[in-house]
C-alpha cells in the first residue's frame, strides 16, 4: 500500500444507539423552559451525563448547578433526569420556586415502587452504585434506613436483614443486565420470598444497547462506546463489549478522543453510544475515521425503539 492510499475499515454500527426516551424528554425539558421563561434557567445537576448536550443547553441560557441553594427565588428550576430526593422539591415549594420535574418516567417508576414495598412493611434493598444520582435520588425518597443499597454479588451475599422484617429489591435503571441478574440471584437464593419489581427496573434503553453490543463485540477487533466517564449506562457497554468477546472497548467522548494511530491496526471497528450522547457525536467519530481510511459501514439492530414519553403539562403547550 502506497503511502496516498488508506487502508480499509469497517465501521459496524450498534443499533438502538445514543439518546433514549427520557433523555430526549429531559432536553425537550430545558429548551421548553427556556422559551417559556427566557434565559436564565436553572438545572439542579447536569440534565443528562453528556457535557456536549450540557455545554449546548448552557448557550441557550441554561445555568448549571449542583444544590438548590445555588438558585435565586425568582427564576425557575429543572431538576435532572436521574432524579432527586423528596426533600429537594420540598425545599423548592417552601422558597416558593418555579421548578419542572425532568425525572425520567422510568426512574420514577422506581421510586414508586419503592414507596409501595415502604408502605407494606417490607426493608429494601435497592441494586445500585454508591454516589449515583439516581442512587441518591431512590434513596432519598424514603426515610433514612429504609433502604439498603447492594453494588455487587459479594454485598448480596454479606447482606444482613433488619430482623423480622420482609424484604423487597429495586435496581437502578442503567445497570448491567448481566451483572444484576446475578446479584438478584443471590438474594433470591438467600431469601426466597424477596419481592421483586412487577417489571424489571433496568430500563429498555439500556437492555436494548448492551444487546446491540453483544451482537457486534465478537464481530469487531475494537470498539468505542461514546459516552461521558460519568454515565453509567455508557461505562456498562464498555463492560459488556469486553464480556461479550471484544477485549479492546473504550470509552470516549467524542472524535477528539479517538487515538488515529490505533485504529491503524485494525481493519473492523466497532461503535456504540450511551443513552445520554447526541447522534452527531456518532457521525463526529466516523468522519473521524472516514479522514484516514476508506469506510464501509455496517449496521446490525437488534431492536426498533419508539418510546416517546410526554412533557409535563406546564411546558406541553
Amino acid at each position: 500500500m502506497t503511502s496516498t492510499e488508506r487502508k480499509p475499515l469497517t465501521v459496524v454500527l450498534a443499533s438502538p444507539r445514543g439518546f433514549c426516551a427520557g433523555v430526549d424528554r429531559a432536553i425537550q425539558i430545558v429548551e421548553r423552559a427556556l422559551a417559556k421563561w427566557g434565559a436564565p434557567v436553572y438545572v439542579r445537576h447536569e440534565i443528562v451525563h453528556n457535557r456536549h448536550v450540557v455545554e449546548s443547553l448552557e448557550a441557550q441560557g441554561a445555568v448549571f448547578v449542583e444544590e438548590l441553594d445555588e438558585c435565586p427565588t425568582d427564576r425557575p428550576v429543572v431538576f435532572s433526569a436521574h432524579g432527586v430526593p423528596k426533600a429537594v422539591p420540598a425545599e423548592a415549594v417552601r422558597r416558593a420556586m418555579i421548578y419542572v420535574d425532568a425525572t425520567c418516567p422510568l426512574v420514577s417508576k422506581v421510586h414508586l415502587e419503592a414507596e409501595r414495598h415502604h408502605r407494606r412493611g417490607q426493608h429494601i434493598l435497592l441494586i445500585g452504585h454508591a454516589g449515583h444520582p439516581e442512587v441518591i435520588g431512590t434513596m432519598g425518597q424514603l426515610p433514612e434506613g429504609a433502604i439498603s443499597l447492594v453494588e455487587d454479588e459479594e454485598q448480596a451475599e454479606r447482606f444482613m436483614p433488619p430482623s423480622g422484617q420482609p424484604l423487597a429489591f429495586v435496581t437502578q435503571t442503567t445497570l448491567s443486565v448481566d451483572d444484576t441478574a446475578r446479584i438478584v440471584a443471590a438474594l433470591q437464593r438467600r431469601f426466597p420470598d424477596i419481592a421483586a419489581p412487577n417489571k424489571e427496573d433496568i430500563c429498555y434503553a439500556t437492555t436494548n444497547r448492551q444487546e446491540a453490543v453483544k451482537a457486534i463485540a465478537p464481530r469487531v477487533d475494537a470498539m468505542v462506546v461514546i459516552g461521558a466517564p460519568n454515565s453509567s449506562n455508557s461505562k456498562r457497554l464498555v463492560e459488556v463489549a469486553r464480556v461479550a468477546g471484544c477485549a479492546d472497548a473504550h470509552l470516549i467522548q467524542r472524535a477528539r478522543d479517538l487515538d488515529m494511530r490505533w485504529l491503524a491496526g485494525i481493519d473492523r471497528l466497532g461503535i456504540s453510544a450511551g443513552a445520554s450522547a447526541p447522534e452527531v457525536l456518532v457521525e463526529e467519530v466516523i468522519a473521524a475515521c472516514r479522514a484516514v481510511a476508506e469506510v464501509t459501514i455496517e449496521e446490525v439492530e437488534v431492536a426498533r425503539e419508539d418510546v416517546h414519553f410526554k412533557l409535563p403539562r406546564a411546558l406541553a403547550s
